[in-house]
C-alpha cells in the first residue's frame, strides 16, 4: 500500500529503496558473465565454432531449472511470506557463484548454472511485492520501472567488473601473476566481488525489508527487529507535539519497532486473525487476458534474452577484413561470417556504455512515455522495434570503417535497449493489471517466471544452435539473427489482442477493502480520542504539580484552593 496525502496516493520510497538494494546484486552477477563467457567456455576445451552453442545451452539451463522452480517458489511465497523466500534465493545464488568461479570443465559449469537456477525464484516475488507496496495504477509506471533500472544499473557494474577481472593473471601480471589460484582458477576474481555485493543484499534485506503479504505482516519479524536495534543509535529523536496525528503508514508494521502509549489491555481490540483462503485455482489464474499477456511475456523473454547470449559471441567472433572475402564465402546480402574479433575487456566496456546510458533513458523517459502515451501504446512500439533491431545486427559485420563500424552498432544495440527498458516493465504493469485478484498475484508471477524461463531457456539454446549451424562451413552469420527477428516479428501480434486491465484491487474476492478503511479510519479517530485523553491528563497533573506548595490544599472536588495570602 501506499502513503496517501493531500495531493494523492505517494511511493512508499524507502521500502522500494530497499527492494532495489536487493535486488540489486542479481542483475550485476548475471550481466557480470557476458564479457567472459565466450572464453571460459573456450578455456573448457570447446572448439571455436562450438562455443555459440554451449554459451546458449549454459545460459538455457539456468533459465530451465528457474522455470522448473519458479511456480514452487511463488507458492512457497504466499504461504510462508515474500522475504524469507528472497533471502533463500539470495543466499542460494551468493554461494553458487563462488563454485562457478571455480569451475574447471564444462560438465561441471553447466550443473552449478542449473543449481543456481533452481535456488532462485526471486524474479516472480519481487515484482509481487512491488505489486504489493503501489497497487495505484497512477504510480505503477514508476514503480514497475523500479526493477529494470536496477537492472541496468547492475548492467553498468557487472559487464565492467566481470570483463576487467577476468583472467586477472594474464591481464594484470603485476598485481595477480605470481598468485596461483589466479592463475588456476582464472574467472574466479569478479565473481568473488559479486559475492561481496551478494552478502549487502543479503543484509539489506533481511534487517531493512518488510513483509508484504497480507498473511504474515503481523507476524514478528526479528530481522526487522535487530535492524531497528542497530540504527537505534543513529537515529534522530523527535519531541512529541499535541494535536500532532500519526500519519505513520499501517502496511508494513513492525510491531516491534515502537512501545504502545497505553497499556496493550487498554488499546482498542483489533482483528488480528488471519482467514486461509484456499490456493487459486487454474480456472482463476489462467483468464483470456493472462493467457494473451504471458504469451507475450514468454516472447519477449525469449528473443531478448537469446540476443543478449548470442552477442557476445558476436563480438568475440574473428572480425573478416575486406581483403579476406571471396565468392566462396561472402555473397551478399545473405552469405557472409565474421564478427568484431573483441576480447573480454572491450566487451565489458561495450555493455558499461550501454548500461549507463539505458539507465538515462530507464530514469528519465520511460515514466514520461508512459504517461505520455500509455503503457499499452508503449509496449506494442517497443515490439515493433526488435524484429528490425535483429535483422540489421549482423551487417554492422561488414562497414569497413571501423568508427563507423562501432557507431552503427552501438545505436542499433542502444535502439534495442530502449524497446526492452520499455518493453519488461510495461508487460509486467500489463500482467499484474489483468489479474483478478490479489490472492491470485503470487502465483500468476511465479508462472510467469516460468513461462519465461522457458523461452529464456529455448532461445539462448536455439539461436547458439543456429549459430554454430551458420558459421561451421556455411558462412551464414546472418542465421541466428535473422531467426531472432522472426521470432520477435511473432511476439508482437499477441500484444494487439491486449486489453489493459484495471488491476488486481479493483476486483477482489470479497468486499473487504472497502470495510477494512472504513475499519481503518474508525481506529484512526478512535487513537486520536485516546490520545487526546492522555495529553489532557498529563496537563492536569503537570498543573498540579506546579500548584503543590505550602499553604496549598486540594478540596475533594480536585481544585485547588490557595492560602489566605494569595487570595488576598
Amino acid at each position: 500500500m501506499v502513503t496517501k496525502s493531500k495531493d494523492g496516493p505517494k511511493l512508499p520510497k524507502q521500502q522500494l529503496a530497499i527492494l532495489a538494494v536487493a535486488r540489486f546484486a542479481e542483475p550485476l552477477a548475471a550481466t557480470s558473465i557476458y564479457p567472459y563467457l565466450p572464453e571460459m567456455i573456450k578455456s573448457f576445451g570447446v572448439p571455436k565454432n562450438e562455443v555459440a552453442k554451449w554459451a546458449g545451452f549454459t545460459g538455457s539451463i539456468f533459465s530451465v531449472a528457474q522455470s522448473m522452480s519458479a511456480v514452487p517458489w511463488g507458492r512457497a511465497s504466499d504461504r510462508f511470506g515474500r522475504k524469507p523466500i528472497i533471502l533463500i534465493g539470495l543466499t542460494s545464488t551468493m554461494i553458487c557463484f563462488v563454485i562457478w568461479g571455480l569451475s574447471t570443465s564444462l560438465t561441471m559449469a553447466i550443473t552449478v548454472r542449473f543449481i543456481m537456477g533452481a535456488g532462485n525464484g526471486n524474479v516472480g516475488i519481487l515484482r509481487t511485492m512491488v505489486a504489493e507496496m503501489v497497487p495505484e495504477k497512477e504510480l505503477q509506471p514508476k514503480a514497475f520501472s523500479l526493477m529494470p533500472l536496477v537492472w541496468s544499473i547492475g548492467s553498468v557494474f557487472g559487464p565492467a567488473f566481470g570483463g576487467f577481472f577476468a583472467q586477472p593473471a594474464e591481464q594484470y601480471p603485476s598485481l595477480f601473476g605470481n598468485i596461483e589460484f589466479f592463475k588456476k582458477y582464472p574467472f574466479a576474481l569478479p565473481n568473488l566481488i559479486a559475492c561481496v555485493i551478494f552478502f549487502i543484499s543479503l543484509m539489506t534485506g533481511l534487517l531493512f525489508l518488510r513483509e508484504t503479504l497480507e498473511s504474515r505482516r503481523e507476524h514478528r519479524d526479528w530481522g526487522l527487529v535487530l535492524g531497528e536495534k542497530l540504527t537505534r543509535p543513529f537515529k534522530k529523536r523527535h519531541p512529541h507535539h499535541h494535536g500532532h496525528r500519526n500519519t505513520r503508514r499501517h502496511s508494513f508494521v513492525d510491531d516491534g519497532a515502537s512501545a504502545p502509549l497505553l497499556a496493550q489491555s487498554s488499546l482498542p481490540s483489533t482483528s488480528t486473525c488471519i482467514v486461509e483462503t484456499d490456493p487459486p485455482t487454474l480456472r482463476e489464474i489462467f483468464t483470456p487476458q493472462t493467457i494473451i499477456n504471458l504469451t507475450s511475456y514468454t516472447f519477449l523473454a525469449l528473443h531478448s534474452v537469446a540476443f543478449d547470449q548470442v552477442l557476445p559471441v558476436f563480438l568475440n567472433y574473428p572480425h573478416i577484413s575486406p581483403g579476406d572475402r571471396t565468392p566462396g564465402n561472402t555473397r551478399l546480402p545473405f552469405k557472409f561470417t565474421g564478427g568484431f574479433g573483441l576480447g573480454s575487456d572491450k566487451i565489458g566496456t561495450i555493455y558499461t556504455v550501454y548500461g549507463i546510458a539505458c539507465g538515462v533513458v530507464q530514469f528519465f523517459l520511460f515514466p514520461w512515455f508512459c504517461a505520455r502515451f500509455g503503457v499499452l501504446r508503449c509496449y506494442r512500439a517497443a515490439t515493433l522495434l526488435f524484429p528490425i533491431v535483429y535483422l540489421l545486427t549482423p551487417y554492422t559485420a561488414l562497414i569497413e570503417d571501423k568508427h563507423t563500424r562501432y557507431a552503427v552498432f552501438f545505436t542499433l544495440f542502444l535502439i534495442k535497449g530502449v524497446a526492452v527498458i520499455i518493453g519488461f516493465p510495461c508487460t509486467t504493469i500489463l500482467l499484474t493489471n489483468s489479474a483478478s485478484s490479489l490472492r491470485i498475484l503470487g502465483t500468476l508471477n511465479g508462472f510467469a517466471t516460468t513461462f519465461s524461463g522457458l523461452g529464456r531457456a529455448i532461445g539462448p539454446a536455439v539461436a547458439g544452435a543456429i549459430f554454430t549451424w551458420g558459421v561451421t562451413g556455411r558462412d551464414y552469420i546472418i542465421a541466428p539473427w535473422w531467426f531472432l527477428s522472426v521470432v520477435a516479428a511473432v511476439g508482437a501480434v499477441p500484444s494487439w489482442w491486449i486489453v489493459e486491465g484495471e488491476g488486481p484491487t479493483r476486483s477482489l474476492e470479497t468486499d473487504s477493502s472497502d470495510s477494512d478503511s472504513e475499519e481503518e479510519e474508525e481506529e484512526e479517530d478512535e487513537e486520536e480520542e485516546e490520545e487526546e485523553e492522555v495529553d489532557e491528563g498529563s496537563r492536569l497533573v503537570s498543573n498540579l504539580q506546579g500548584s503543590m506548595r505550602p499553604g496549598s490544599a486540594v478540596d475533594g472536588y480536585g481544585t485547588v484552593q490557595k492560602d489566605g495570602q494569595e487570595a488576598r
